[in-house]
């Protein structure tokens, strides 16, 4: 044995042993944790700047403080009972067991999704379990930032007047009894995984619930005062890029985390992502110079998240030809949904969507999902799916298109009716939305905190307030020269 300590301590860190076994891979491990903290960061700081920028000043803190809330709730929720609801063993054809993931033993042993066996029709395997070279606690940490981020998704349909306390409560129900049966019918092992529905990296699981969930829930809140409805204008747009960028590039995690190793399809689904984002953004801005004369940040922002929810059911499965195509699409269908439709529809006018999620997030998902279906290649399905010659319509499979849709339509449902029921649960215990007198002041009333702490913002100039000498100081008890009364 050498003497050199620095030896010893590198070959014990590569010797079998209780902290590296045999079936440790080091490359997926660091891989999937970094995409986990990836995918996190798009939550905090990534979505809590974005949501604390994009509003209305009165807002700031309350929309930061909503998503920053669902963060840290979810954790809980995930480790004591999520986990296992989406990811365990089946309990319901679309729902997993219920049980902790906080145990050494279950945490230190590989990663394993019990549930996704697949067997042909007349009972051999068709496809194995799926099983990462890496421990449990790596798996759960990479799904909990992926069910955090649904929440604070959806929290953007109800920025500017959801009450907090409601919030608070709806939180860890939703997470349980909707995002918990979307992520095991789709990807845990449940009925619509083993049917082939293909969703790579949450289209359905979190973009598409998060839409229709957000837009349903601020059906039930109510809509924002009559003044923030007609006036909503961004607080401080250079931080919403700020947060928009950390959203944007932490999308490698997002899509590349999903094949459960740093492997080739990993590489394709980062690259396509970048490639449909970008066509997105440049054509939702080509629009908006087209009709309104002027490109528009926001918008610009508006349509990288399209690009970015509308590839990631497909991130891994398309070619590149075809996450341009999808940008295109991205770009255009929902600028149409959101700047035409929207205005022309009563039931849309009269849901008060405030970051409009249903147009960037469920139309987009539902776009992505259609998409997919269309362009999932034959040589790239079997790298992710566990139904074996699965292919897009374009490549000779209508029946993989039927798929889809029916994928989409089961989780527009189940959002609807869940996000309903609990939202008349809350509502039994604290009301949805905030009091009048709340609505009218924002931040202040309802945290006794603002996000900017201005001179002057707002009040009238006061030299006992505001004087530059002490009020005791009479022989001077007005302001210099220059300085005027009303600020």
């Amino acid at each position: 044995m050498s003497d050199d300590p620095t030896a010893y301590n590198m070959s014990a860190a590569y010797s079998p042993g209780a902290g590296v076994p045999h079936w440790l891979n080091k490359g997926d491990n660091a891989w999937q944790m970094v995409a986990a903290t990836l995918v996190g960061m798009q939550s905090m700081p990534g979505l809590v700047i974005l949501y604390g920028s994009i509003v209305k000043k009165k807002w700031a803190v309350n929309s930061a403080f909503m998503a920053l809330y669902a963060f840290a709730a979810v954790w809980l929720c995930w480790v004591t009972w999520g986990y296992q609801m989406s990811f365990g063993e089946k309990l319901l054809p679309f729902w997993g067991k219920a049980g902790h993931a906080f145990g050494q033993g279950v945490l230190l042993g590989q990663a394993a999704l019990p549930a996704t066996e697949h067997h042909y029709h007349d009972g051999p395997i068709e496809t194995a379990g799926i099983a990462p070279f890496y421990p449990m606690a790596s798996m759960v940490y990479f799904q909990c930032v992926f069910a955090a981020i649904t929440l604070i998704l959806l929290a953007g349909s109800l920025l500017g007047r959801m009450n907090f306390k409601a919030w608070m409560l709806f939180v860890p129900l939703w997470l349980t009894f909707s995002y918990t049966i979307g992520a095991f019918s789709i990807w845990g092992g449940g009925f619509l995984f083993h049917w082939g529905v293909m969703d790579y990296s949450g289209g359905y699981v979190i973009h598409l619930s998060s839409g229709v969930a957000g837009f349903t829930a601020a059906y039930w809140v109510g809509p924002r005062s009559t003044k923030d409805r007609e006036r909503f204008p961004p607080n401080n747009v250079l931080l919403m890029l700020t947060g928009a960028g950390i959203l944007w590039m932490g999308w490698a995690g997002f899509n590349g985390g999903d094949p459960y190793s740093a492997n080739v399809d990993s590489s394709l689904a980062v690259l396509n992502t970048n490639i449909c984002a970008a066509t997105s953004l440049l054509v939702w801005t080509c629009l908006d110079v087209i009709f309104f004369k002027k490109p528009s940040v926001i918008g610009a922002v508006q349509g990288m998240i399209t690009g970015l929810v509308c590839i990631t059911p497909g991130a891994g499965l398309v070619q590149g030809w075809a996450a341009i195509v999808m940008g295109m699409l991205s770009g255009s269908i929902p600028w149409f949904t959101m700047m035409v439709v929207h205005k022309r529809s009563r039931l849309l006018q009269q849901v008060d969507d405030t970051l409009g999620v249903f147009h960037t997030h469920a139309v987009a998902g539902v776009l992505g999902g259609v998409t997919t279906g269309l362009f999932a290649h034959p040589s790239l399905c079997p790298l992710f799916l566990p139904v074996t010659n699965s292919r897009g319509a374009f490549y000779g499979s209508g029946i993989q298109l039927g798929k889809q849709l029916g994928g989409a339509l089961f989780i527009i449902s189940w959002n609807v009716v869940v996000t309903s029921l609990v939202c008349l649960v809350v509502r039994l215990v604290v009301p949805l939305r905030m009091p009048d007198d709340e609505l009218a002041i924002g931040d202040d009333a309802v945290h006794g905190e603002e996000a900017y702490a201005l001179w002057g913002d707002g009040e009238k100039f006061d030299s006992t307030k505001h004087g530059w000498y002490s009020e005791n100081d009479t022989q001077h008890n007005k302001a210099p020269s220059g300085v005027t009364q009303d600020v």
